[in-house]
């Protein structure tokens, strides 16, 4: 069996925004044996050469900052008229399926991909999608990852491709650009020039009407061949949460 790890790591990084920015305090090993101390064992009682445990605290780390996997919570507060998922309710079945990924890394920045892309792709590498499988969007804008302007350039999905894939059954996507949908600043800015309400978030606001999940700022996936495994996105049970990090891999048995 091999195992492709498809998401980033999770560190501090001074190039991120500060709304990505993660402080993580990591703890020397000696720090600990002061606890027990404090706690009422004496020195002389410490297990021979006993250097202390290592820990760490996460300081600051919002649930979208990384490698993370959006709950139907996320896009709106209910869906259909039912209250949407969060997190920790979504259903373990949709995190684990066949993998299908999709070749979009020709789509210039801010060029949405469209139903047709994807129907033309598929046609040409002869894919099928089938129900409950979880697809993955590359766009290649992961090389970017990590970088200043990460969450200003790229493609994302128009609202009619994220709704076409939820019709063929699929609950969980994926992409490899900092969001879904194409990069905020380019939303915002086009809303405003064209006064056209519907532009902005169009692809996550799908969800407002069909329950679905997509994972954001995934990498690797130029390592991954267009079928042929399985992906595993188990996201932390956070309850109550819009999203959670999760650890994304893709499976070859």
């Amino acid at each position: 069996m091999r195992i492709v790890d498809l998401s980033k790591p999770i560190r501090y990084n001074k190039e991120d925004p500060w709304f990505m920015r993660v402080i993580i305090k990591h703890k020397p090993h000696r720090k600990s044996k002061w606890l027990i101390r404090f706690l009422g064992l004496p020195f002389k009682l410490f297990p021979k050469d006993f250097i202390g445990w290592a820990d760490d605290t996460i300081k600051k780390m919002g649930v979208h900052s990384t490698t993370h996997i959006d709950a139907p919570w996320h896009y709106a507060p209910s869906a259909n008229g039912k209250k949407s998922m969060t997190v920790d309710e979504i259903p373990l079945e949709w995190c684990y399926g066949e993998g299908l990924m999709i070749d979009m890394s020709y789509k210039e920045d801010f060029d949405p991909i469209t139903v047709s892309d994807i129907e033309s792709f598929l046609a040409q590498e002869h894919l099928n999608i089938r129900p409950g499988m979880i697809v993955l969007i590359k766009t290649g804008r992961d090389k970017y990852n990590g970088t200043k302007n990460f969450h200003k350039i790229g493609t994302g999905m128009s609202a009619e491709a994220t709704e076409w894939l939820i019709d063929k059954g699929i609950k969980v996507m994926g992409i490899d650009a900092w969001g879904w949908d194409l990069p905020l600043p380019y939303m915002l800015k086009k809303a405003r020039e064209t006064k056209d309400s519907e532009l902005f978030w169009e692809g996550h606001l799908v969800g407002r009407n069909k329950a679905y999940c997509h994972m954001e700022q995934l990498v690797n996936l130029g390592n991954l061949p267009y079928c042929g495994f399985k992906i595993a996105v188990f996201p932390l049970k956070i309850v109550g949460a819009s999203a959670a990090p999760a650890r994304v891999v893709a499976i070859f048995e």
